[in-house]
């Protein structure tokens, strides 16, 4: 029985370390440099009036979610992309927490070691959007926060498949 018992045990560390390990490209020590003893913080909300034809709109299918974008390179570029049309980026399922897919070019990282919640938006590789409905820790570059759903909502949004984001600019 002790042995079953070490054999299942030992099973399900090297499936999650695998899992862990496919989550990102680089190695360890690669990740541990980048990481920053500063916490990211939050951009405050401006109003529209403010922001101008800067606003960013997020749809996720045909609902609209308001966002708290960050104020970083990553979303700058991000916000440069939406000036020649509508950024679409089909999303994929992954892990049970989030949806992922791929932006189509890299955006400059500041990834820190992050514990994510319902509702973060992160860069993660430099080229894909994640967005979450439950949490995870890992290394990303935040780019925003979806405001207007709770927990629920945003499972409701993201895990009944895979879906389509939309972001444009105002």
């Amino acid at each position: 029985m002790k042995l079953i018992m070490k054999m299942i045990m030992m099973t399900l560390s090297v499936f999650m370390m695998l899992c862990v390990s496919a989550c990102s490209g680089e190695t360890e020590s690669e990740n541990i440099e980048r990481e920053s003893s500063e916490e990211n913080v939050m951009s405050e909300s401006v109003d529209d009036e403010a922001i101008g034809d800067n606003t960013m709109i997020m749809k996720i299918g045909d609902t609209k979610v308001n966002v708290e974008w960050e104020d970083n390179q990553a979303v700058e570029a991000l916000r440069d992309m939406a000036k020649d049309g509508d950024i679409t980026i089909q999303m994929s399922m992954y892990g049970g927490f989030e949806q992922v897919g791929s932006i189509g070019q890299s955006l400059p990282r500041d990834d820190k070691q992050t514990t994510t919640s319902s509702g973060d938006i992160v860069l993660y590789s430099g080229n894909q959007m994640v967005v979450f409905y439950g949490s995870n820790s890992w290394s990303y570059t935040r780019l925003g926060h979806i405001s207007d759903k709770d927990e629920a909502e945003m499972a409701d949004l993201l895990s009944n498949g895979d879906v389509t984001i939309t972001i444009s600019r105002e």
